[in-house]
C-alpha cells in the first residue's frame, strides 16, 4: 500500500468516527444539562416524594405532591427518564397512564437517604464551585493564581472559613460520600485497623468516618481532628473526640491516622508536609497511615469508568485547589517516601479510591 494511503478499514473507521463526532460535539455543548437537571430534582424533592409515597406515580400526583406545574414536570421526567435516573412503566390497573418509580440512581438523590450522594452533587454545581471553571483557561495560561481564588479572591478553604453556609456545604457533602464508603472500607479492607488501639482522623469534616469507625470497632478510641472553625460545626458524639488544629503543624498522637480525600487537595511539597506531621504522630511499632485517594492507571487501554471519574476528580483538583491533582502510583510511591515512610501497600476496592498504607 502507498504510503499516505488509507486502507478500506481505516477508512470505514474514520468515516463511523466522524459520524460518531457529530453527535458526540452535541453532549459537551449541553454538558451542563444533566447536572443542572438533576440539581432540578433534588431540590424539588421528586426522589423523596416518590419514596414517600411507597408506590409508583403518575406525573399528575408527583405534581400535586410537589406543589408544582404537571406539564413542566413531565417534560423533567422524561429527560430523567432517558438518562435512567427514573424509571417509567405503564400503569396496570387499565388506564394506561405512565408512572414513574424509584431507580438505584435515584435513591442517591434523596437528600437524606442511606446511599445519598445528594449533598456532593449540590455542592458541585453550587455558583461558588462553578465560578472557578470560567477561569480555568486563564489559569492554565498564566500559571499562577488558581482557578478558586481567581474567581473568589481567596483560596476555596479560606473562603470556607468565613464563608459558614459553604463550609456546611463542603462538610455535608463530603460526609455523604464517607457513608457509602466506610462500609465498603470495613468490609473489604478491615486489615487496616488490626491491632489498633487509637486513630485519628486528619481533615475529617463533621466525625462522619468516625462514627462509623467507632460502631463497627468500639475498642478503638477515634479522634476527629479538623481546622477550628470545621469543629466548631460538628455535632458532638460521645464515641469521638473532637480536637482542632491545624495538620501542617501537628497531628494528634494515635496509633494510625486516618486520611480520606485530604492529600489531594495539596500540592506534593504539603502533601510530604502533611505525612510527615502524621509519621511524628504515630507508634514506631505498629504505626500506620491509612491514606484513601484515587490511583490514576498511567496504562492506556480499554476505557475504565473508574481511571474516567479519577480523571475527571483531577479536573475538579485543578480547578477548586491550589497544585491539588491526583495522582498515579508513582507519584504516590513519591511523596510517600520523601516523608520517610519505609514501605506501602495499594488495596483497591469496589469504589473510586483505593487504600493506601504507608508504615513508619
Amino acid at each position: 500500500m502507498a504510503e499516505g494511503k488509507l486502507s478500506r478499514w481505516e477508512k470505514e473507521e474514520e468515516e463511523k468516527e466522524e459520524e460518531e463526532a457529530k453527535v458526540d460535539i452535541w453532549k459537551y455543548i449541553f454538558g451542563f444539562v444533566e447536572m443542572a437537571v438533576i440539581k432540578c430534582a433534588i431540590e424539588l424533592g421528586i426522589a423523596e416524594a416518590i419514596e414517600k409515597h411507597g408506590s409508583p406515580m403518575t406525573v399528575w400526583e408527583l405534581s400535586s405532591s410537589l406543589g408544582c406545574d404537571p406539564s413542566l414536570l413531565n417534560r423533567i421526567m422524561r429527560f430523567l427518564v432517558n438518562r435512567k435516573i427514573f424509571k417509567a412503566l405503564r400503569d396496570g390497573n387499565g388506564e394506561g397512564c405512565t408512572v414513574y418509580c424509584q431507580s438505584p440512581l435515584s435513591r442517591r438523590l434523596i437528600r437524606n437517604g442511606p446511599d445519598s450522594m445528594a449533598s456532593l452533587l449540590l455542592l458541585e454545581s453550587s455558583p461558588v464551585m462553578l465560578a472557578p471553571w470560567h477561569k480555568l483557561s486563564a489559569h492554565v495560561l498564566a500559571n499562577d493564581n488558581p482557578s478558586f481564588e481567581k474567581a473568589h479572591g481567596e483560596e476555596l478553604w479560606r473562603y470556607a472559613a468565613s464563608n459558614l453556609a459553604h463550609n456546611n456545604l463542603i462538610n455535608e457533602a463530603m460526609a455523604c460520600d464517607t457513608r457509602l464508603f466506610m462500609p465498603i472500607l470495613i468490609q473489604s479492607c478491615n486489615e487496616a485497623f488490626d491491632g489498633l488501639n487509637s486513630i485519628v482522623d486528619v481533615g475529617g469534616g463533621n466525625g462522619t468516618a468516625m462514627r462509623i469507625l467507632a460502631k463497627a470497632f468500639p475498642s478503638i478510641r477515634v479522634i476527629n481532628f479538623d481546622l477550628p472553625h470545621v469543629i466548631d460545626e460538628a455535632s458532638p458524639c460521645d464515641l469521638v473526640q473532637h480536637v482542632p488544629g491545624d495538620m501542617f503543624l501537628s497531628v494528634p498522637k494515635a496509633d494510625a491516622v486516618f486520611l480520606k480525600w485530604v492529600l489531594h487537595d495539596w500540592s506534593d511539597e504539603k502533601c510530604i508536609q502533611i505525612l510527615k506531621n502524621c509519621r511524628e504522630a504515630i507508634s514506631k511499632e505498629n504505626g500506620r497511615v491509612i491514606i484513601v485517594e484515587a490511583v490514576i492507571e498511567e496504562e492506556d487501554g480499554n476505557h475504565n469508568r473508574l481511571k474516567d471519574i479519577g480523571l475527571m476528580l483531577d479536573m475538579v483538583m485543578m480547578a477548586h485547589t491550589n497544585l491539588g491533582k491526583e495522582r498515579t502510583l508513582k507519584e504516590w510511591e513519591c511523596v510517600i517516601k520523601m516523608a520517610g515512610f519505609t514501605t506501602f501497600t495499594v488495596k483497591p476496592i469496589h469504589a473510586v479510591q483505593s487504600v493506601i498504607m504507608a508504615f513508619y
